[in-house]
Order: C-alpha cells, then structure tokens, then sequence
C-alpha cells in the first residue's frame, strides 16, 4: 500500500528489478515563504493567492550559520572505485541552530575526470522525496563522459534519507504487512482497518524518528544544499534535480536566486498545487501512462488484457485487481499478491516503459495464479531487498510530503466524497489513488507548508524538462513551473515514461549537455522524441 506516488526518477524504480536485464515546506525556521488563502478548483482542491509566493532569503549569511558555511568536510574513499564520502553538518532547526542538536548529512562525490578545464560541483537529486542521491550517483550517474570530465559529481542524501538521519517508522514485518493492506475498502470495516494501519504507521514513525520529523521540509533541505555548495567552494549552484529534485532544485533557486547557477529540473513537479490537486493530476498522470501501455500491449501477441482497444484492457486489469481482493495469488513465499501489492506492482512499470514487455508476461503469470513477477515489481516500487529488509525511502517519503502540505483528506468522509473524480480520473486506478492519499490526515507532525509559486527572479537561465506522457509528474506541471521560473526555458519530450535526460532521447541529452557545458540553454519550445 503506498503511502504516497514516488516522485524519483524511473532509473530508480526499474533498476531495481529485473526488467532491465541487459508536495513546499515554509518549515518552522523559514517564515520567508509567505502563503495566503487560495482558490477553490477541481474536486475541492486549493491554488494558492495571487501573493504566495516563496520569497528569497537575505544574501548575507547570518553570523549564527557562518560556522556551517565555514566548516571543512573530511574525504574518505568509499563505495564505487573513484568516489570518495563525507559527513557535513547542519542545523537541525534553521531557527534555533545549536551544535548539540546537529544533523550529519552524507555527502558523495566523484572528482572530474578531465579533459577540459574543472567547472566546479555538479549536484544531483533523483527525488522521491527519500531517495537516497548517493546511491543514484554512484549507481546510475553522471550522465555522459563529457559532463563528467569537467565536473566534480556530488550527491547528499537530504536530512531523513538513507545515510542523512533516516526516518524509521517499522519493522521489516510490520512493513510487510502494511503493504497488504486493502486500500480499495469495500465496507465499513475495510476502512477502519486501512485508518488503524495509517495511525500505526504514523505511530511508529513519531517513537523512531520523532527528533527529525518536524523539520525534514524541503526548505531545510534546500538551505542544507546552499550549506555544501559553499563548502564545496562554489559560487553558485550547478544541479540536476529528477522528479521530486525539480522541487527541490526550484525551492533552492526561489530562496538562493544570486546563488543559481546553470539548473536542469527533469519530470517538474508543480510547487502552485496543493496536495489534492497534486493526487488528482497524477492519477490522471498514471491513467494515461497506462493507457499508452494498454494501446501498445493489445497489439501484441502476448498481451494478457486482450485485443480489442486500451478501454477494455482497463476493464479487464480492473477484474484482475478484483480477483486479487477476494482471493490473493500464490508467490512462492509467505507473502501473497493482494490487490494493493499488484496494483503497486503495476505502478512501478508504468515508470519506464522499457518495462512493459515485462509488466505484459507478469500479468499473464498473474492470470494464470502465479503472483512471483507483480510481487517483485511492488518489492521494488517499496525499495524491498530478497531478505525482507526495507530501505527507508517510504518512510522519508510521507515525511517530507506530510509536512510539506496540509493533508488532501482529513477523514474517510472526504476520501467518499472524492472517489467520483477520481474515478473519474483513472478508472483502475482512482479509487486506490484516493484512499493512499488519506495517510497524512494521521501524521504526528502538523503540516508547516503551503501551495505556492517560486518565480526565483534573478536567477540565472534554468532547463525545466517534461515528457509528454509522463504518469508521475504530468507534462502540465512542468509546463507551470517553466512560467513560474522567470528565467526558465522548456524543453519538451514527446514520449512514454518518467523523466528524460538519459533515457535514450539523443535530442534531449544534447540539449541539457550542452546548457551544462556551455552555459546555452534550449531554444525555445524546442521538442524532442
């Protein structure tokens, strides 16, 4: 049952697997992202007033954070042949910065390798939010040779995440079981019992983690991010942010505007929406990522969800989901593929769709009683290693999301009231979307952030990318953060999948290439396939 839609990229998903055989936070210590009562629209959702807007912080340091700015990182070899780590400090609150409350952020870079004169750090996200950086970098970046020659590679896992002061909320087991449970609930009872798992769930992670959890925003993240960028020794800030790292990479460039410097934000989640809205617009995101899959799949010969067009292939993935609820299939192991873990496991393919020669067998498997394939999709949505432990990235994942946003539904009643647009939304997947969106109603830690715009005015050009059929951060959104930014410029992938740098888009690896190197950004409304 996921907590939340993973905004991260869909190397982060996919590889994880086989398939490739081969939310802002103002945050207590930021009262500078001013948000004021906004507009009733679609499904009861909230856009903000025309004056909220995330306002930049003061250029001048304060003197209490100038021994963070100031401090000198320690390097040790680590992980990957070439790489080398560090711990760096920060405040745990930006308020009330004390040494004794201090949070050791992990850091990871992999110097330039040349040729080419150095051009200083280049950052990277993979989003999440709660994926871990460092194992995005050292897995699966830098991109192309000719990026990594002329700059130093650095990934911090944000305060919450992985090595940064993890967010623990469950036991491997409780976690297990936690995934299973039935978020279509189909009587009074169903839903008392999704609610209880939602309160455990919340309860779990206030004993383990209660220190951290009113201050992993996205604002504190970004201020941490300002805090390595001058420890690194960079004027300005050279990132690339995926998914949620597009929000991330914007909430820096609205509060650091002098500090940005060239900035690719990839698959752009939209800051200017609320959490309900936010839900609702990647439902629609998902159902159209499946449709795209349901158009190919009836095509072929192997395809399990019939022939006849993407409508019916919906209907009948929707019988499967059904048959699942009444009676769970067989795996092999302890675990049985319920209707939620197959309809994660579903999800998870709809990221790349490199995925859906396997996403087709796996569902046939399915047909036939066999959960093996689904269940290792949804394990590798949940970040779930062969021996049952979890990574923390669902735990750091409604962390931040629940605080950076008031919750889309505060009880059961909303969820009923909002299943029509939903529904509506995505046929097989609205109904699950909208119940997943009830966990925060239950956080411990009450939401600091608000919807809001991040024009970022003065900051260097910024590349904001979207792809057109992309089911977690939809085309539209990246098309609204593209006019926030008052320097962006759009650049658009005409295809399937979440993300497009380095995914086999010559066009769009040129394009971003060449801003990174050059400093040249894309013409404009330039589109590539």
């Amino acid at each position: 049952m996921a907590t939340s839609r993973l905004f991260r990229t869909s190397a982060a998903v996919v590889a994880a697997t086989a398939l490739l055989m081969s939310g802002c936070s103002s945050g207590s210590s930021s009262p500078d992202a001013h948000a004021s009562p906004g507009r009733t629209t679609e499904a009861g959702a909230q856009r903000p007033a025309d004056d909220a807007t995330l306002r930049p912080l003061p250029a001048a340091i304060p003197a209490d954070l100038r021994p963070y700015y100031d401090q000198k990182l320690t390097w040790h070899p680590c992980g990957v042949a070439g790489f080398e780590c560090a711990t760096m400090k920060a405040p745990l609150d930006y308020a009330h910065p004390s040494a004794a409350t201090d949070l050791k952020l992990a850091v990871a870079r992999k110097k330039a390798t040349g040729p080419g004169s150095r051009l200083g750090s280049l950052m990277v996200n993979p989003g999440g939010p709660g994926g871990s950086a460092i194992d995005y970098l050292q897995q699966y970046a830098p991109q192309p040779a000719s990026v990594r020659a002329r700059y130093d590679m650095v990934a911090m896992d944000p305060r919450g995440v992985a090595r940064s002061e993890p967010v623990e909320c469950l036991t491997n087991p409780q976690m297990d079981r936690y995934t299973q449970t039935d978020q279509t609930p189909d009587s009074p009872a169903e839903v008392n019992k999704l609610v209880t798992a939602y309160r455990d769930f919340a309860k779990g992670c206030q004993a383990r983690s209660g220190k951290v959890l009113r201050h992993v925003s996205t604002i504190e993240a970004a201020r941490d991010m300002d805090i390595l960028r001058a420890v690194l020794g960079d004027k300005k800030l050279t990132y690339v942010g995926a998914s949620y790292g597009t929000f991330l990479g914007a909430t820096y460039a609205g509060l650091y505007p002098s500090r940005t410097g060239r900035i690719v934000l990839d698959g752009a989640m939209n800051p200017e929406l609320d959490s309900r809205r936010t839900n609702l617009d990647q439902t629609k995101g998902f159902n159209t990522a499946f449709t795209a899959f349901a158009a190919d799949c009836v095509k072929k010969k192997d395809c399990p969800l019939g022939h006849k067009n993407a409508e019916d292939a919906g209907k009948r993935l929707a019988a499967l989901f059904k048959k699942l609820d009444a009676h769970p299939a067989e795996t092999g192991e302890a675990r049985k593929l319920t209707e939620s873990l197959a309809t994660t496991g579903v999800i998870a393919a709809m990221y790349d769709q490199r995925a859906w020669p396997v996403l087709r067998e796996y569902l046939a498997q399915a047909e036939a009683g066999n959960g093996r394939g689904l269940l290792t999709l949804s394990d590798s949505y949940y970040e779930r290693d062969p021996s049952g432990k979890y990574a923390n990235q669902m735990y750091a994942n409604p962390a931040v999301n629940c605080l950076d946003l008031a919750p889309p539904f505060t009880g059961p009643d909303q969820v009923r009231a909002a299943l029509p647009a939903f529904r509506k939304a995505s046929p097989v997947f609205g109904e699950s979307f909208a119940w997943s969106a009830l966990s925060c109603a239950y956080w411990p830690v009450k939401a600091t952030g608000t919807a809001h715009r991040i024009p970022a005015k003065g900051a260097a050009p910024i590349v904001v990318v979207g792809t057109t059929r992309d089911p977690a951060t939809p085309y539209a959104w990246a098309q609204a953060l593209a006019a926030q930014l008052s320097s962006a410029t759009l650049l658009t992938y005409e295809g399937d999948g979440h993300t497009a740098y380095g995914r086999g888009s010559t066009c769009i690896d040129n394009a971003i290439n060449t801003y990174l190197l050059t400093g040249t950004t894309p013409p404009k409304n330039k589109r590539c396939t």
